[in-house]
């Protein structure tokens, strides 16, 4: 396995977690705590769009997933999109939401996209 493969992993194993988050625990104590919302009535409120933004993270984990087990014709390819979303993706976050999300999201796409340029 190369690097970029195993961190292509990592950053697909980070958007199911957050698919999970987002549309599975957001209300409860775990993910009000992780998204800074501090009383359930926030948290009941956002709910809907944490759960779409969620769907979101899943198809990126997926696609990742996909170009990881791809034909290696259409590997480097998909893999480039996927990631591009990702970094793209995290920018915006980070932009819009929090600078954290561009850390914990972007960086390691952007990484990923480093090392997998580099054919390491």
């Amino acid at each position: 396995m190369t690097a970029s493969s195993a961190l292509i992993g990592f950053v697909a194993a980070q958007h199911a977690a957050f698919f999970a988050l987002e549309t599975l625990l957001f209300e409860t104590p775990l993910g009000r705590r992780v998204f800074g919302l501090t009383a359930a009535e926030q948290a009941g409120a956002a709910a809907v769009f944490a759960k779409n933004q969620g769907v979101y993270n899943l198809f990126l984990a997926a696609g990742l997933g996909w170009a990881l087990t791809a034909d290696p014709a259409l590997a480097p390819q998909l893999k480039t999109f996927f990631l591009g979303c990702v970094a793209v993706a995290g920018a915006a976050g980070g932009l819009t939401a929090r600078g954290t999300i561009f850390l914990l999201q972007g960086v390691p796409a952007l990484l990923a996209l480093a090392l997998l340029r580099a054919g390491l």
